[in-house]
C-alpha cells in the first residue's frame, strides 16, 4: 500500500472510490450521492500544514489503484480527530490498520499526543479497526451530524495517547518498574 498526499487529477478515481452509499453512509461529511465536484473540493484542501491527510493506493499487478483515505485533522471541538474510510472491495484486507499505524507514527512524530475518533455504533468494523490501532473506548456515545444520511447518528468515541517512545502513555502494561 501507498499513502500520498491527493492531487487534482485523482478526482474521477477518488469520487468512484468513494461513490458507494454504503461508504458514505459512514462518514460525517460526504455528501450522497457524491459528485465529481465533491471530490475535487476535497483534494482542494491538501496542503493544510495542520492536518495529516492521504489517499491510500492499492498495488495490484504493476498499478495503483486509490482505496481510501486516512487523515488526522481538526473535527467539531477535537484538535487531532482521526478520520478513515475504504472502498467495499478493500473492506476486510487490513489496509485501514496499515495505513493507520503509519499515520498515527507520523502524527508521534510531529509532536501530537493525543487522537480523538469515532465510529458510528452501526459500523462496529470501524470500532474493530480502531481497537486494533490501540484506541480504547471513552465510554461515551454522542451523536454526530452524517451528511450521507442527512441525519444525527449515535457515534462512539475513542481516544489514543501518543508517547515519545511510541507505545501508548495510558496502557498500563506500560509502566517502568519501580
Amino acid at each position: 500500500m501507498t499513502l500520498r498526499p491527493g492531487w487534482p487529477e485523482d478526482a474521477p478515481e477518488l469520487a468512484r472510490a468513494i461513490g458507494h452509499e454504503a461508504v458514505v453512509r459512514n462518514l460525517a461529511l460526504a455528501p450522497w450521492p457524491y459528485p465529481i465536484e465533491a471530490a475535487e473540493a476535497f483534494l482542494a484542501q491538501f496542503g493544510d500544514p495542520t492536518e495529516l491527510k492521504f489517499l491510500m493506493f492499492e498495488h495490484q499487478a504493476g498499478q495503483l489503484g486509490l482505496i481510501g483515505v486516512m487523515s488526522i485533522g481538526a473535527h467539531r471541538d477535537e484538535p487531532h480527530e482521526l478520520g478513515y474510510w475504504l472502498t467495499p472491495a478493500a473492506w476486510g484486507r487490513g489496509y485501514a490498520t496499515e495505513a493507520g499505524r503509519a499515520v498515527l507514527e507520523a502524527a508521534r512524530a510531529l509532536g501530537i499526543r493525543r487522537v480523538t475518533a469515532g465510529h458510528f455504533i452501526d459500523n462496529p468494523a470501524s470500532g474493530a479497526v480502531l481497537r486494533k490501532l490501540g484506541f480504547r473506548a471513552t465510554g461515551r456515545v454522542g451523536t454526530m451530524y452524517s451528511r450521507g444520511r442527512g441525519c444525527e447518528v449515535a457515534t462512539a468515541l475513542f481516544e489514543r495517547t501518543l508517547s515519545d517512545d511510541g507505545c501508548r502513555s495510558d496502557d498500563p502494561d506500560n509502566r517502568m518498574a519501580a
